[in-house]
């Protein structure tokens, strides 16, 4: 049982990004049992959607074609609900959030993969949420071949699932780029490895915020 010091701490806020087909939801599973481990609570969601009405706003963003700057403003729209129903409560309930994906993908994919001018990204991101930013962001990097062949075995592609190549070399290539921007935050980890080595680097990296 945690001691009143340890609930009165705000919850650490980590994030997983990559392109689809990276392997992000077996580490999110390994991640979330360290910190279960660890004697934390956490809570452990997505993007978009997380809430009831994100999940709505996740349907058509994943399935109908739209404007890429409707596309834009419905995911801030999804994450500011995010944020206030799930993310920001349980932060300052002491818990732990785990989200896969966060405003991270928006720069990646509607900026780098559809070519969205990062000043109309910087504006949502710093009207949605100016003061909220991830304490780490792990990146898992997978060449696009090597993801695409991870989909084909797994489930049946979204919209952004679909697109070419191209696009997701101009995806991975804007997240290595936000990598390089924020190297305190962020751990990019190589996805083509083995498991068991990724896990054991994940491992690493996390025992400092953990004990």
């Amino acid at each position: 049982m945690k001691s009143p010091d340890q609930n009165s701490k705000r919850g650490r806020f980590i994030t997983f990004e990559g392109i689809d087909g990276a392997g992000k939801s077996t580490h999110i599973e390994f991640i979330t049992a360290l910190v279960k481990q660890a004697g934390q609570d956490v809570v452990v969601t997505r993007e978009p959607g997380g809430t009831e009405l994100g999940e709505k706003l996740r349907a058509l963003l994943l399935h109908e074609k739209m404007n890429l700057e409707t596309e834009a403003l419905l995911m801030f729209a999804a994450r500011r609900e995010h944020i206030d129903v799930v993310i920001e409560p349980a932060l300052s309930s002491g818990a732990w959030v785990i989200s896969d994906r966060f405003t991270d993908a928006s720069f990646a994919y509607q900026g780098g993969g559809r070519g969205l001018p990062a000043e109309k990204l910087d504006i949502l991101e710093n009207w949605v949420h100016p003061h909220l930013q991830p304490d780490i962001t792990f990146l898992f990097d997978v060449p696009p071949i090597v993801a695409s062949a991870r989909l084909d075995a797994v489930r049946v592609r979204d919209k952004f699932e679909n697109e070419k190549e191209a696009f997701f070399l101009r995806v991975r290539a804007e997240y290595l780029n936000r990598a390089a921007r924020f190297p305190m935050r962020f751990r990019v980890i190589d996805s083509t490895q083995p498991i068991a080595d990724i896990q054991e680097q994940l491992q690493q990296i996390m025992q400092p915020l953990l004990f």
